[in-house]
Order: structure tokens, then sequence, then C-alpha cells
């Protein structure tokens, strides 16, 4: 018999299953699953971009002689 994983709910914090029988998974329910989804549609949440100075876009080669 497997061992059922207990998780966080991301949202809340509340334990929930990590199984199939957790369609909101890794949710405790649909409405923390929507109040994330409104934080990444709203910006509130954001992937960091780090850029090195050595990265600048190449000089414009549309002026060809």
């Amino acid at each position: 018999m497997a061992k059922v994983r207990i998780v966080s709910c991301p949202q809340c914090g509340a334990k929930v299953k990590w199984s199939a029988d957790n369609p909101f998974r890794p949710f405790c329910s649909e409405r923390c699953k929507q109040i994330d989804l409104g934080a990444w549609a709203s910006e509130n949440y954001r992937v960091p971009v780090s850029t090195r100075p050595d990265s600048e876009d190449p000089p414009d080669q549309s002026h060809q002689d």
C-alpha cells in the first residue's frame, strides 16, 4: 500500500493529501486555487529575470553597404 503524501496548501497552509482524490492539488480547495490564479493574473507574483550587461542587443545590421 502506498503511503499518502501530505502537503501544505500554498495559499492557506492547510494540510492536504497529494493524491488523485484531490482535484485541486496542491491546493486544498477551488477557492485557494482561484485566489492563487488571481494573484498571478494581477501580477502579484513575478518570476525574476536577470540580464547580464554583456547581453545587449547586437548593433543594427540593416545598413549594409
